[in-house]
Formats: structure tokens, sequence, C-alpha cells
């Protein structure tokens, strides 16, 4: 009877994966989507499975300060923003075209890593996502870079509108606002300057 049970279970298990698979097969691999609970589920607990335990209690070796918050708060405009957000929402234009998407790093699901996870995942990445390795080398557990993030992503959830304003400043700018800004500062010096050309922006 027992066998009986287990052979039930399993049999489901597999059509019910088949079913699903089937599904995502016949809805096709655009990024667009939203993941489902299922995948969602599952890449939380091999985002767990994935940092080392080791590496789970490493505690973080910087001092949380006014100016390591300053310091770390450039750096995630200037590396992090473009798929994170300034905020750590990831509503961003590359955050919306990444499967999976990025997390919302104010809520539960970020906040609750470890200090340690937070600097292992910055230093090496998530494979199958979009999140890369910015670690210079593998088990370096001194980038001071990393740890002063660490602080930062703590500090997302009570970051203010001032400072989401004040990050804009800092985020990477494209060629063509490069140019307009270089236009620009010709102008205000009496230069004679060419409008630039923005018949060939990519606008959304």
């Amino acid at each position: 009877m027992k066998l009986r049970y287990i052979f039930v279970v399993l049999v489901a298990i597999f059509a019910a994966a088949a079913i699903y698979g089937w599904t995502i097969i016949a809805g096709g691999f655009s990024a667009r989507g939203t993941p489902s609970t299922i995948e969602t589920f599952v890449a939380k607990r091999l985002r767990r499975l994935a940092t080392p335990t080791r590496a789970r209690d490493v505690k973080n070796s910087m001092q949380a300060s006014p100016k390591v918050l300053s310091a770390a708060k450039a750096h995630f405009a200037d590396h992090c923003a473009s798929c994170h957000g300034n905020d750590g929402r990831g509503a961003t234009l590359i955050g919306r075209g990444l499967y999976p998407k990025p997390p919302d790093m104010t809520q539960a699901d970020t906040q609750n890593l470890t200090d340690g996870e937070l600097y292992y995942i910055i230093e090496n990445g998530i494979r199958f996502t979009g999140m890369p390795a910015f670690g210079e080398e593998e088990g370096n557990e001194h980038d001071e870079e990393s740890w002063a993030l660490v602080h930062f992503i703590r500090h997302l959830p009570s970051m203010t509108d001032d400072e989401a304003v004040e990050m804009k400043k800092m985020n990477p700018k494209s060629p063509a606002e490069l140019a307009k800004e270089e236009d620009m500062r010709k102008f205000l010096a009496g230069e004679d300057v060419e409008p630039a050309a923005s018949s060939h922006e990519h606008h959304h």
C-alpha cells in the first residue's frame, strides 16, 4: 500500500512538472514575462544553496559611517542603479527587461539575507540571472567597496527622496546626454554650436 502511494505521488509530481513545462514552452521564452510562483520559490532556494555556508557567517569588516555610506551611494549609482534603480526597487528600463527581474531590495527577501550573503552575491554574482560578479578574485573577503555596498543596501528601506534625486547626478550618462551637455557648455562659453542631432536617439 505504501509503495502504491509513493508511486501515485511520483506520477502526480511528474505529470504536474510536464504540464508546467509544456505551459512554459507554449508561451515562449520571452524575458518580458514575470516569473511564476513556482519559479520564484525555486529561485530563492537555489540562491541560498548557491551561497556557501561559510560565506553566510562572514561579518562586515567595515564600520558604517556617513563617509562610508556616501561613497557607497556614489558607487551604487554608478555601477548598480541601471538595473536596480537608485532606490533599489528594480523599476528601471534594463531591470524590467531582465528575467528574472531584479529584486526589490527594500523588501524582506533581500534585507533578511546576512551581510555575508549580500557580500558574496556582490562579489560572485548569481548564475542564470543578470547579476554579474563584481569581485576581482574568487574567495576575497576583504573588498571594502563591496562591504560598503552592503551597508548601503541596508540603508535602502529608509532612503529619502532627496537622496534618490542626488543619485541621479551620479548615474552613468549616454553618449547623447554627454553630447548635449558639451553643446550646452560650448553655447554658454559663446562658441558656435551646431544643434545636436536628436533624430537618431532611441526613445522608450
